[in-house]
């Protein structure tokens, strides 16, 4: 049986790494083996324990220091040796016998979605049972123009990356009521986005908003959004069947 490889993406910030251990820790719950693999180099401390830690081949203070760079020098060159390692990396991986693959991205986006080095990654870990699991924050998608602004990332990723792609609001337990149905229905009508955008403001911003708004309309990003908390694991289920549903018609995995 091929594991199920899911990648969570986003921002900085968005919740990534605490969904990566809930999201474990319920398949757990349902009789499911599932590893967790941290591609970040740069971070000082995880919720959970990865199986396969990427700061076991690279630490971005040690790049740092041995190639006398910035923190943002030594992201780029972190990335670049990361796709170095990627095979010794993929072993690793591949040796464990489980269901499911839980890959937590690093925070910089613009590096393992844009970089060349990251494809290099994503090509070498990835096989056919892969899925992009993109995380809105909510402290941008609460506005209007913010809301458009993930759509833009998210397409941009699904541009990048060739694999299938579920949106997710991550801390849906932040958002209110009023503030989730409100984002919910932007996130299935285009139409209500658009008149939210205009209510926000009316200026030179707005019209490059609208603008690519309807480019992203074209394209149909960001359709069925599943909000989701970490915290209360709610929306978690509907994670994984949405996966089910993209990779094997509905049907669960064999436990």
């Amino acid at each position: 049986m091929v594991a199920e490889h899911l990648y969570l993406v986003g921002t900085a910030g968005c919740g990534k790494s605490t969904l990566t251990n809930a999201m474990q820790a319920w398949l757990q719950s349902q009789g499911y083996d599932a590893i967790t693999v941290n591609l970040d180099p740069g971070v000082d401390s995880l919720l959970y324990a990865p199986d396969v830690d990427v700061r076991d081949w690279i630490r971005l203070s040690e790049v740092m220091e041995q190639y006398g760079l910035g923190p943002n020098g030594a992201q780029i060159a972190a990335a670049d040796l990361l796709a170095l390692n990627i095979k010794e990396i993929a072993q690793v991986i591949n040796g464990f016998d489980t269901d499911y693959v839980l890959i937590d991205t690093p925070g910089q986006i613009e590096l393992f979605a844009f970089r060349q080095s990251s494809r290099v990654v994503i090509d070498e870990l990835s096989g056919d049972a892969t899925v992009l699991a993109y995380l809105f924050d909510p402290a941008m998608a609460r506005t209007a123009n913010g809301f458009v602004s993930s759509l833009m990332l998210s397409a941009t990723v699904h541009f990048r990356l060739p694999f299938p792609m579920i949106t997710v609001l991550a801390k849906s337990d932040t958002v209110s009521d009023a503030e989730w149905k409100r984002i919910e229905s932007w996130s299935g009508d285009y139409y209500s986005l658009f008149n939210s955008l205009l209510d926000e403001s009316v200026d030179a911003q707005t019209q490059v908003n609208v603008e690519f708004l309807q480019a992203l309309e074209t394209v149909g990003a960001g359709r069925g959004l599943i909000p989701v908390s970490a915290d209360s694991r709610e929306g978690i289920e509907d994670i994984y069947a949405m996966v089910q549903q993209i990779l094997q018609a509905g049907e669960d995995v064999d436990r």
